[in-house]
């Protein structure tokens, strides 16, 4: 009996773990204060990326056109990365991961614009935002803030 519960606790244990690291292969955290945590010692920023990952069609875009490129890999270097997914369908996201990014929604993202890209410095203090995208292949907008705090 105890083995069988272990095997059904050990995908549950799996997904909290990965809430607390990084997106697999891409350096974005999914958590907060792991990401301000990482910021402080290097005195970097953190670049916070708001997106409906399963809803939101210049969100996808934007990985794509920005997030994808060799642009972007250069400059988010600089960066501590964070990805908040707000996305529709719930199962894409487990109940405190969705509760997490809600929370930061509300405190970073109050008109609930999608995508929104937030600069912190590294004690979690907004510098500027830019919210939006075209979907035109345009992403020197984004880029120009991403440069602009680069330490």
């Amino acid at each position: 009996m105890k083995k069988i519960f272990l095997l059904l606790l050990f995908p549950y244990l799996l997904s909290v773990q990965m809430e607390q690291g990084k997106i697999e292969g891409e350096g974005w955290l999914k958590n907060y204060d792991t990401a301000l945590t990482e910021a402080v010692p290097e005195q970097r920023n953190v670049l916070v990326y708001f997106t409906g990952s399963d809803w939101c069609p210049p969100c996808k875009m934007l990985k794509h056109d920005l997030f994808d490129t060799a642009q972007f890999k250069k400059v988010s270097e600089d960066y501590t990365l964070l990805f908040v997914d707000i996305p529709r369908n719930k199962d894409l996201l487990t109940p405190v991961q969705m509760a997490h990014n809600t929370d930061l929604l509300k405190k970073y993202n109050k008109r609930g614009v999608f995508p929104l890209l937030v600069i912190l410095d590294s004690t979690g203090t907004e510098l500027d935002e830019y919210s939006g995208y075209s979907m035109n292949g345009e992403i020197q907008y984004h880029l120009n803030l991403l440069n602009k705090y680069r330490n």
